[in-house]
């Protein structure tokens, strides 16, 4: 059977249209980023200047718990372009040499502890009294899972350090241990500390809460269904909450007080870490960024690492809250060549925060 004139028209219009459509809108390049939880906010922004300066690409952004961040490539086996997370020493520790031969430090962070007005005790807690408002049996608090997130791990790091600071050897058992079952116990080595996860963490009462990413425990704190969470000063300003500062000594900020940090330790449970070690040990917060040896872009991907360790993209960060540092490359030599002239390898001091949202 003949098709009819206006069949025909039909078809011809249709392929038009198509062909118009298809020409308006080519395919765009998917790039795949996947970067620490804390850091949501500051790189949907990042997203958005990227995409207006690349026209033709797409930013697929996905956040993780830092560790569980790592794995996304080293053991998921996924098509990751770049890499960030919120502990430098995570890339090398878990990536080398097989995933990733070099990373740059860009950004900074400081522990805080989060609360609302909402909060119980928020009237009178403060950076001298906080361990034992935590402690009170009617306040709950959370803290990420230290298997899969560096905050999680770093709020360990801080209840040792705070038992010298504050000359009070119970602070660690009253906050963490006594609230799991099996425990998470201390080894002490001399003035070093180690704490040791056990492959399942799971709190013994509704007091702790444990989630995989920092972040994930926002939301609880502001339904009220916790009165206190451990979390990173820039995503405790980000989302206008309150928060305790806590002392330079235990906050994990300052690179002065790094021999402080390294006397503190976590040795994760989980199993799957032995090939690369099971310790986290003390530092300071560094975030850093790489690109996978695979990754499926890697020009384009490093257009992104050049733009998040440009001064624009520096700036960009700092606009949203998100505090940043010199760029500071660990393996120059391996670097992609367009990045050996943006970052330095010799180490600044991180910028210092504003004094606003601060405790009370």
């Amino acid at each position: 059977m003949k098709a009819t004139p206006i069949v025909v028209l039909v078809l011809i219009t249709a392929v038009i249209v198509a062909t118009i459509f298809l020409l308006d809108n080519p395919e765009k390049t998917e790039l795949m980023v996947v970067h620490a939880g804390s850091l949501v906010i500051p790189f949907a922004e990042m997203e958005k200047q990227f995409e207006s300066q690349n026209p033709g690409v797409d930013v697929q952004m996905e956040g993780h718990g830092s560790i569980q961040a790592v794995r996304q490539v080293t053991d998921i086996r996924r098509a990751v372009d770049v890499l960030v997370v919120a502990d430098e020493n995570l890339i090398p520790d878990m990536m080398y040499p097989a995933y990733a031969d070099w990373n740059v430090r860009f950004a900074t962070n400081r522990m805080v502890l989060a609360y609302t007005n909402r909060s119980r005790y928020a009237g009178v807690i403060n950076g001298s009294n906080w361990y034992e408002i935590l402690a009170r049996p009617d306040v709950m608090f959370g803290f990420s899972n230290p298997m899969l997130d560096a905050c999680g791990y770093r709020t360990l790091m801080v209840a040792q350090l705070a038992e010298s600071y504050y000359d009070n050897q119970t602070i660690f058992r009253n906050l963490i241990a006594c609230n799991f079952d099996p425990t998470v116990s201390i080894l002490r080595d001399g003035d070093t500390t180690t704490a040791v996860v056990p492959e399942i963490l799971e709190p013994q009462s509704e007091k702790v809460v444990i989630r995989g990413g920092s972040v994930q425990l926002l939301a609880l704190l502001e339904l009220g269904e916790i009165d206190y969470t451990f979390e990173y000063r820039s995503v405790s300003e980000q989302h206008g909450l309150r928060f305790v500062e806590l002392p330079p000594e235990i906050d994990l900020s300052s690179p002065d007080n790094e021999a402080t940090y390294e006397k503190v330790g976590v040795d994760l449970g989980f199993q799957r870490f032995t090939s690369v070690g099971t310790r986290r040990t003390g530092k300071p917060i560094f975030y850093a960024i790489t690109i996978p040896k695979d990754a499926p872009h890697p020009e384009l991907a490093l257009e992104f690492v050049e733009f998040v360790i440009s001064e624009e993209g520096q700036g960009v960060l700092q606009e949203m809250g998100q505090p940043t540092v010199p760029p500071v490359a660990d393996n120059p030599d391996k670097m992609p060549d367009g990045l050996r002239g943006a970052a330095s390898t010799e180490i600044t001091m991180p910028l210092d925060y504003t004094e606003s949202h601060a405790e009370g």
